[in-house]
């Protein structure tokens, strides 16, 4: 069951709250539909519920708040608007991303891609979906954990009939297995169709709370669709023997050859038509809307006011959510979702390498990298390490270095731009396991990236200019040190600049800020003489007793000090640790307000 009280959204400057102390329940084996006009506050009342939104109010899934769900996506599947994926990804890929982070196996990617009519479509793009198939991948996304509760906005927006039956029958079925759907509508015939029951808001208030039935009855009314080439002259004799039997009929033309007929039966029209000679091309009983219900203004003591205004009447196959059609729903899971730091890892390696993005970045900077190798190779005047890492003075850092930092920039970037992993909200929930996980990937690429870089290089130049120029410094070890730590630093500094402030364009400022900004302040530090020398630090880092290694580490110690030391490190570091306390500050802030 879920239970919805007291949902208040925070108030406006220029007005009163979008929603304003909504109160419902949506019982468990039942379809509920949250029913309204556009503007009337449905979307807003949902991202409250999945606490999207600030406000007051508290929304129960089975007697918890989604907050207190150890695993939200086995209890609560949500799709609001359209799919959040990178519009290169393909379906399947974007399914089995988002199983790595409920926890579930891959496998339940196939499963539901055959389940929504999608299993010939897996390799498709994202991006090339039409809104039918969008919906489709955004219902598998929602299915994924096999939640008990389903909450979805407007889920037929841009569907076709036939699409909008299969729909429904697949909501039906989930609540056939005991489960809770809440879906929003703003057209009254498609609740009355296929809901159980009926919530009717507007304004942001609650106006009536409806047992399907109850609702077909005060909101909906029959009529009959003709279509007859003299709608005018049968709209004039059917009005003309309604007067003359007092009867309360109402025919309203609908445009060309169209009428509506409130208040009377197919066979009392049929036989008017008879009697007056006038052909008859349709004859249908109809269901028709009485109009949008409103919650006027509030007044002095704030008390709403309900009221009905007339609206335009559309056709609609009649039908009693019963007789929706029961589709067929993914297998249950049978294990529970899996714990532990391989979850958030096999998200951001499948986030990482589901898209082209990342292996062509790491291909195209290892050829310009190359390139430029073998270019400043031609001068003799660049040394050995520079030449490995093609580094030129012109440019602020090598290659491998910034497109270690623009990859980690996008590690963040793309869950701002694409929030997979929080649907609606436009960012990513800040857990400290899918910081690691990131931390941990955008290192090991910069690594390896580092590492290629310096090989392909080094090849390269030896295929040119013979083996005679390439050959392995004194002080290579220090050398590979300070490399392997400038790249994953600046993998680093582009993950948290972008996470700080959620674009993937400040991430990669912030990896330029340090070889463009900081590097030169901390030259002009470090330019006078110096009067005391840091030797002999780690000897007296041991005697303050609780720290003991082996002597033989002293000599790693001083190279990692000297490689901190340097202008370039010094200044990494120092970013580094501003970037992670406004990370750590902006999480906690987001925390709080959430």
């Amino acid at each position: 069951m879920l239970q919805a009280i007291g949902l208040t959204s925070a108030p406006r400057r220029d007005g009163p709250p979008v929603v304003d102390d909504l109160t419902f329940e949506a019982p468990s084996g039942s379809v509920t539909v949250l029913l309204g006009a556009p503007g009337s506050g449905k979307t807003t009342a949902l991202r409250l519920m999945l606490e999207l939104e600030t406000g007051r109010g508290v929304t129960y899934f089975k007697g918890r708040p989604l907050h207190r769900i150890g695993h939200p996506a086995r209890e609560v599947g949500v799709l609001l608007g359209d799919v959040p994926g990178h519009p290169a990804r393909t379906a399947r890929g974007q399914l089995r991303m988002l199983c790595a982070a409920a926890g579930v196996p891959a496998s339940r990617a196939d499963e539901l891609l055959d389940v929504v009519g999608l299993a010939g479509l897996g390799d498709q793009r994202v991006g090339t979906l039409s809104a039918g198939m969008d919906r489709r991948l955004g219902l598998a996304s929602a299915l994924l954990g096999d939640p008990h509760t389903l909450v979805l906005d407007e889920p037929t927006a841009g569907l076709s009939p036939r699409e909008k039956s299969w729909l429904h029958g697949l909501l039906r079925a989930h609540a056939a297995e005991g489960g809770t759907v809440l879906h929003t509508t703003g057209d009254p015939k498609e609740a009355a169709r296929a809901a159980d029951r009926v919530i009717t808001i507007g304004d942001g208030r609650l106006v009536a709370d409806q047992d399907v039935a109850d609702f077909s009855r005060t909101r909906l009314r029959p009529r009959v669709a003709v279509r007859t080439p003299h709608a005018a002259r049968l709209a004039a004799v059917v009005s003309r023997e309604a007067r003359a039997t007092r009867r309360s009929v109402e025919v309203v033309a609908e445009g060309g050859s169209r009428l509506s007929v409130y208040g009377s039966s197919c066979a009392e029209v049929g036989d008017t038509a008879y009697r007056h000679g006038v052909p008859l091309h349709q004859l249908a009983d109809e269901t028709g809307d009485a109009g949008p219900v409103t919650a006027p203004a509030r007044g002095p003591g704030g008390g709403p006011a309900r009221g009905q205004d007339g609206g335009p009447v559309r056709t609609v196959l009649p039908g009693p959510a019963s007789t929706v059609a029961i589709s067929k729903l993914p297998p249950p899971i049978s294990v529970r979702p899996a714990r532990g730091p391989l979850r958030p890892l096999r998200y951001e390696m499948r986030r990482l390498f589901g898209v082209r993005t990342a292996t062509l970045i790491m291909a195209a900077v290892l050829v310009v990298s190359a390139c430029l190798s073998v270019l400043l190779a031609r001068s003799g005047r660049t040394p050995l390490p520079d030449l490995l890492v093609a580094w030129p003075d012109l440019l602020p850092l090598p290659p491998a270095a910034f497109a270690a930092g623009l990859l980690g920039a996008l590690s963040f970037g793309d869950e701002f731009r694409y929030p997979a992993l929080a649907a609606g909200r436009g960012t990513v929930p800040r857990r400290l396991g899918l910081l690691v996980a990131k931390l941990s990937v955008s290192a090991g690429v910069a690594l390896l990236l580092a590492v290629l870089s310096v090989l392909v290089d080094a090849e390269a130049l030896r295929l040119v200019y013979g083996g005679d120029l390439v050959g392995v410094p004194a002080n290579a070890v220090q050398l590979a040190a300070s490399w392997a730590g400038l790249s994953v630093g600046c993998a680093w500094a582009g993950l948290l600049g972008a996470g700080v402030f959620r674009l993937t364009g400040a991430g990669v400022a912030a990896v330029l800020a340090v070889p463009v900004l900081v590097v030169p302040l901390m030259q002009k530090l470090l330019a006078g003489p110096s009067a005391r020398s840091i030797s002999g630090l780690p000897g007296r880092l041991r005697e303050l007793g609780w720290l003991q290694w082996p002597y033989e580490t002293d000599r790693w110690a001083m190279a990692v000090v000297r490689v901190v030391a340097q202008p370039v490190g010094l200044a990494l570091s120092l970013s580094l640790s501003a970037l992670i306390c406004a990370y750590v500050f902006t999480s906690l802030r987001g925390r709080a307000r959430w």
